[in-house]
């Protein structure tokens, strides 16, 4: 039962560690649930939440790739999360709240990746970031009331944001970096891009060849180099963001057959904005809200194959329907 959780937390997890009978709470009050802990709740929350199941139908990096073992942003939270896990369970902090955080930190990407989140960054007033959109789903589209341990980790997930102020949430932010750099050599391979040979060579000599052996290697590093705060040694990460992940953006992201499809949906969402700015009628639980906004929430809500449905239909005659 959550008695023996609780006693878990207190007698067994490091002094740095967020405990959920110390939570910051919710915004909302509510009655404590009696098998699970706050942390455990908001991951179930998440887990359940609309949102988290669009995520299997949204681009991680290859636009409509050819095959079904690319990663999609499912699979990616997915890895973030048991990434997350192995160093928090590690270094003794709390499970519930990286994978909780994890799990959350992409729910409010955009679909077609982060070319998507591009376009409406420039087409919405005051812009648009991935990470915001996650707190405002779990906040507001799909009031989910979570902890403020975890509504922290979520909306500080990334490298360029306020550092989270739990050892989890620097867990999930630095957890997420390891996966993508990692599973995106997969997938680059994959697609005939790169090979694992073609790696810099700086890199691979103190991380590894291979992902297991990268991944193992930097999640060792943490480890062995952090307390009350989450960190890669200097050579680590010198090896992991000077060197590869410079090498991902040159050779990678920003190759022409990872960014061929990107004027094509680029195209999808500058349109369907334009067309919903012009026919959206706002719901009235957000009636204080601008048009621009809500159309921003409900283009960024959508699955890629839903995005190109709705434009097919919106904007490319069909021939012989009646």
């Amino acid at each position: 039962m959550k008695e023996h959780q609780l006693k878990f937390e207190r007698e067994f997890l490091s002094e740095y560690a967020a405990k959920s009978s110390a939570t910051r709470g919710r915004k909302k009050q509510e009655t404590p649930c009696p098998v699970r802990t706050e942390f455990q709740r908001d991951r179930d929350r998440i887990i359940h939440s609309k949102a988290f199941r669009r995520l299997k139908h949204k681009t991680q990096v290859f636009l409509c790739p050819h095959g079904d073992h690319y990663r999609t942003r499912m699979t990616h939270t997915l890895e973030v999360s048991q990434i997350a896990r192995t160093i928090a369970r590690a270094l003794r902090l709390n499970e519930d709240l990286a994978e909780a955080i994890s799990l959350g930190h992409d729910l409010g990407h955009t679909p077609f990746g982060h070319s998507g989140e591009f376009v409406l960054n420039g087409l919405l007033e005051g812009g648009f970031k991935h990470n915001e959109q996650s707190l405002r789903v779990v906040d507001i589209l799909e009031p989910l009331n979570l902890s403020e341990e975890t509504r922290d980790g979520i909306i500080n997930h990334r490298t360029e944001g306020r550092i989270p102020f739990t050892l989890e949430g620097q867990i999930a932010r630095i957890a997420d970096k390891i996966a993508y750099l990692n599973h995106d050599i997969d997938d680059a391979g994959r697609a005939g891009i790169i090979t694992e040979s073609d790696l810099p060579q700086e890199a691979v000599k103190l991380l590894g060849n291979g992902k297991s052996s990268r991944i193992t290697f930097i999640i060792k590093d943490i480890i062995q180099n952090s307390a009350d705060t989450v960190k890669l040694s200097p050579e680590c990460d010198y090896a992991m963001n000077n060197v590869l992940k410079k090498w991902m953006f040159k050779n990678v992201y920003n190759h022409h057959l990872a960014k061929k499809e990107e004027a094509k949906s680029g195209k999808i969402i500058h349109d369907l904005f334009d067309y919903y700015i012009d026919n959206l009628s706002p719901p009235e639980k957000h009636s204080g809200e601008t048009r621009e906004r809500l159309v921003a929430d409900y283009i960024a809500g959508m699955t890629d194959r839903f995005a190109i449905s709705d434009y097919m239909e919106k904007f490319v005659p069909h021939s012989g329907r009646r």
